[in-house]
């Protein structure tokens, strides 16, 4: 909250001020004549009744909130309103007409709060937001404003009279003009009730044929996704398996040919990609999902994706600043980087040398990002019409550039989605900055974070993981490696509440931290070790000193050091767990290039891959062959993945089995609900977030999301020490 001015009410001409300030900061702020009126008026009577029941008091204003809000805060030391109740009930009646300021302030704006105490005084909060065309202020505005404000002289209270009877007249002409308005409507709607039947028919005619339209666009949108996206990412994925030289090497003239192929396939699948984006925003089916991320994790993520994008030999340099004081954000990370990456991209087009700097910073309730770049800049009159469907201005870079003109209007569309906003500054030959103004909290956000909670019972399709921790930091970290994987964290702080935990249950396996505060680990694990009953069980011993040696001396069976990422945490429980036992995955898919793509992708990989062609096949060898894991698609003919699922989890010999979903079907919210519920994993097959398909050491994009979901179903795709993930 930002004070921008303070009133103290002694004498009778300080109340006529605060109503001439209220008006004067309203109008800096950009309020309208009308809301100006209101809020004077509302200020007057609050200030009024504390000058005349309480013998002063102060007038605070100030701007708080996002989105912001103009608020007054009215305060004085008297002897409280001892029917406040009634009052506010309407039911007080007074022969000084008091009480109806309260009631009348009330009604006039958006927020009202009223605090009074016996012999303590009274506290009146209102207040009115800020239209949602007017910009954010910043401190440094409001201080402008506040000198601004300090800067004028007050009326005498005649003017202020004078003032008072214009904006009385003012409402007086609007209402005479709105009674004027209604008559003539009244007149028009008794001309036209006679025809209201027949309009009735023709618009249930209308809204039927609309509805039909509108099914039938929301299943063209459906079937061409699929259709257009699985052929495009078989190209894509086929024809970098070919650059890969994976089955062999190519002549010189076939790399050209397959990179041709390549370069067609990605510029279709980018405008099949923007123009289905735009059409979910416009059609207000498209979904938020926020999730809590830091601002420096996305930009290494843009780093490694953004920098393929320059070309080889060129001048223009891609910096990326490292955000400083900037807290997590809670809101859609995927929407907040394809927006990023728009605004890269036609940076990288339109800049012929020196550079593109991507920046964020803090501003109030809003995190600024800024592409800026020394490009040819944009002309005034098109600095609107670049955000309009398949625009493209003219310019000499134009013709030797690609692109469909949909990348910015999307990006505006997403940011406005966040609760946010995008705006450009630009000068012909200097350059353009970008700027996305994205709320740290999405506005429509249900649930900010996620607290660990006591384990009340194991789940029966998960093993337990007995975790021997006294942060309650690193547990919540454990808590979001472990999450959605088939192991579930059994939290304890000592010693004792983990002995406890032993009596009850058995766990998978022990996370156990040495160094906790008054207690000793090498005890409790000599412990375990020397009980017949839980020595079998794998000890992790995960710490912040280096005593690798000491801790399996003592028999333990794996050693990590803090702090430690989910991957190798996941694949260190996957071997200590599993014992080295043979693997085997099931693949159901009916598309052979999709069966094909990830055999090759395990192919390094100590898994024994089994196939299904169709549904009841998969069925069939899920019950027979009882694989670690099963990867399924969801479009299949006959049984489609859907029915496979719900007979997996209803056959109590393949219940507990993981399932991991691949597939290029478009879900909506309640299908997604329903597969998350049933499965590890969700994985799209679209590779339009790729870069690279694969690379020697390490797959990449929606390759890498799979082996991630692989990891959490309980697999090791480890060989001698070399991770594929």
């Amino acid at each position: 909250m930002t004070i921008v001015f303070t009133i103290a009410i002694q004498y009778e001409q300080d109340v006529v001020q605060a109503r001439q300030r209220t008006r004067e900061i309203a109008e800096q702020l950009g309020f309208d004549a009308q809301d100006r009126a209101r809020l004077a008026t509302a200020v007057s009577e609050i200030a009024r009744n504390a000058f005349q029941y309480a013998q002063g008091g102060t007038v605070e204003f100030s701007v708080a909130g996002e989105p912001q809000a103009f608020l007054i805060r009215i305060q004085d030391r008297g002897g409280g309103i001892p029917d406040l109740a009634d009052v506010l009930a309407g039911r007080y009646t007074s022969d000084t007409g008091a009480g109806l300021g309260i009631v009348g302030t009330r009604r006039l704006m958006d927020f009202f709060e009223i605090e009074s105490l016996p012999e303590q005084g009274t506290t009146v909060t209102i207040g009115k937001r800020l239209s949602k065309r007017t910009p954010t202020f910043t401190d440094s505005q409001l201080q402008q404003i506040r000198e601004t404000v300090i800067g004028r002289s007050p009326e005498n209270p005649y003017q202020e009279i004078q003032q008072q009877n214009q904006e009385l007249l003012r409402a007086m002409a609007e209402l005479r003009k709105r009674e004027e308005e209604l008559s003539q409507l009244n007149q028009e709607l008794e001309d036209t009730n006679r025809g209201v039947v027949a309009l009735y028919a023709e618009l249930d005619e209308k809204a039927s044929s609309l509805q039909q339209v509108n099914e039938l666009k929301t299943r063209f949108l459906s079937n061409m996704s699929h259709e257009f996206r699985t052929p495009l990412n078989s190209i894509l994925s086929l024809s970098r398996m070919l650059l890969a030289r994976m089955d062999g090497d190519l002549t010189i003239e076939q790399e050209k040919q397959v990179t041709f192929i390549q370069k067609a396939a990605s510029g279709l699948s980018e405008l099949v990609n923007d123009l289905l984006d735009l059409a979910k925003v416009e059609a207000g089916k498209i979904e938020v999902h926020p999730s809590s991320f830091e601002v420096s994790e996305l930009f290494a993520t843009l780093r490694g994706m953004l920098r393929p994008l320059l070309v080889q030999g060129s001048s223009v340099t891609l910096i990326v600043e490292e955000p400083e004081g900037i807290p997590p954000l809670y809101t859609d990370e995927g929407k907040v980087a394809q927006i990023l990456r728009n605004f890269v991209s036609n940076a990288l087009k339109f800049t012929e040398q020196g550079e593109v700097r991507v920046s964020a910073v803090q501003t109030g309730h809003t995190v600024t990002f800024s592409v800026s770049d020394t490009g040819i800049g944009i002309a005034p009159g098109d600095r609107e019409r670049i955000f309009e469907d398949f625009m493209q201005i003219q310019s000499p870079l134009q013709k030797q550039v690609k692109g469909t003109g949909l990348g910015l209007p999307l990006s505006r569309k997403l940011a406005e989605l966040l609760g946010g906003s995008i705006s450009v500054k630009s000068q012909i030959g200097e350059g353009s900055t970008f700027t996305a103004l994205i709320p740290i909290v999405y506005p429509d956000a249900t649930e900010l974070t996620t607290v660990l909670q006591p384990i009340a019972s194991v789940e029966p399709t998960r093993l337990p993981i007995l975790v021997v921790e006294d942060h309650p930091e690193t547990l919540f970290i454990y808590e979001k490696h472990l999450q959605e994987s088939i192991y579930q964290l059994i939290a304890t702080r000592t010693l004792a509440q983990a002995r406890l935990v032993l009596q009850k249950l058995r766990p998978a396996a022990i996370m156990l931290d040495i160094l906790l505060e008054g207690q000793n680990g090498w005890t409790f694990l000599r412990e375990i070790k020397g009980d017949e009953t839980t020595r079998t069980i794998p000890v992790l011993v995960i710490t912040i000193v280096d005593n690798e040696k000491q801790a399996l001396a003592l028999g333990a069976d794996g050693f990590l050091i803090k702090p430690v990422d989910r991957l190798p945490l996941l694949n260190k429980l996957n071997r200590l767990i599993t014992e080295n036992k043979p693997q085997k995955i099931l693949l159901i898919d009916d598309d052979p290039a999709y069966r094909y793509l990830v055999k090759q992708l395990l192919i390094n990989t100590p898994l024994n891959i089994l196939e299904a062609t169709n549904g009841q096949e998969g069925l069939n060898l899920a019950q027979r062959e009882q694989p670690t894991a099963i990867i399924l698609d969801l479009e299949m003919p006959e049984i489609g993945g859907f029915d496979v699922l719900k007979q997996l989890k209803n056959n109590s010999l393949t219940q507990s089995i993981p399932v991991i979903i691949h597939s290029s079907a478009q879900l909506d919210a309640e299908a997604q609900s329903r597969l998350a519920a049933q499965s590890i994993a969700i994985v799209s097959k679209e590779t339009g977030s790729q870069t690279t398909a694969m690379s020697d050491d390490k797959p990449l994009g929606v390759y890498a999301q799979l082996q991630d979901a692989l990891v959490k179903a309980g697999l090791v795709l480890e060989v001698s020490g070399k991770s594929h993930v």
